[in-house]
């Protein structure tokens, strides 16, 4: 399994500064001496189910992650159920395809793994910037948004950029 740290200061303030306490299992001791974002993770609402309505790009981007054919294909020919639960600074993302259905649970500011279509994993920090959800590793870099009723998400690998737009349904 391969993995990726981002391990860069965000606006200063270490997890412990922002949370008083380091309680949570799942904070590893590398990633809690990081720093990470202080703006209010309440000011987003990812909440709900949405389901992709467009994407661009999609066939090219997976070829350039090196995704297998047969996913390509697959992915090609469905729309994707996107059902985001989020709790303060912790969210759990449900992705479902008639396929199968994918599940990442992520804190912000905390080293989390996630697994994609094609079942690689890979480990990064997923941080709050400007009411937008950011994940980098040394492949790609993901970007969610809430626009209105819309959420987008753009993520780029090398010179190829995927964007996805769902509906709050």
């Amino acid at each position: 399994m391969d993995e990726f740290r981002l391990l860069r200061p965000l606006s200063g303030k270490t997890i412990k500064e922002i949370t008083g306490s380091l309680k949570s299992p799942a904070c590893q001791p590398a990633a809690c001496d990081e720093t990470v974002t202080t703006s209010s993770a309440a000011n987003m609402n990812f909440n709900g189910t949405w389901k992709v309505y467009s994407e661009e790009n999609l066939e090219e981007f997976l070829k350039s992650i090196g995704a297998p054919q047969m996913i390509i294909k697959m992915r090609k020919e469905v729309k994707p159920v996107i059902i985001i639960e989020q709790n303060g600074k912790d969210f759990t993302c449900t992705v479902k395809t008639p396929a199968c259905t994918k599940v990442h649970s992520f804190s912000l500011g905390k080293e989390s793994e996630i697994t994609t279509v094609d079942g690689r994993k890979f480990k990064c920090i997923v941080r709050e910037e400007n009411g937008k959800l950011i994940a980098e590793n040394d492949k790609f870099t993901s970007v969610r948004e809430i626009q209105g009723d819309e959420m987008i998400e753009t993520i780029t690998a090398g010179s190829i950029t995927f964007t996805s737009r769902s509906k709050h349904v």
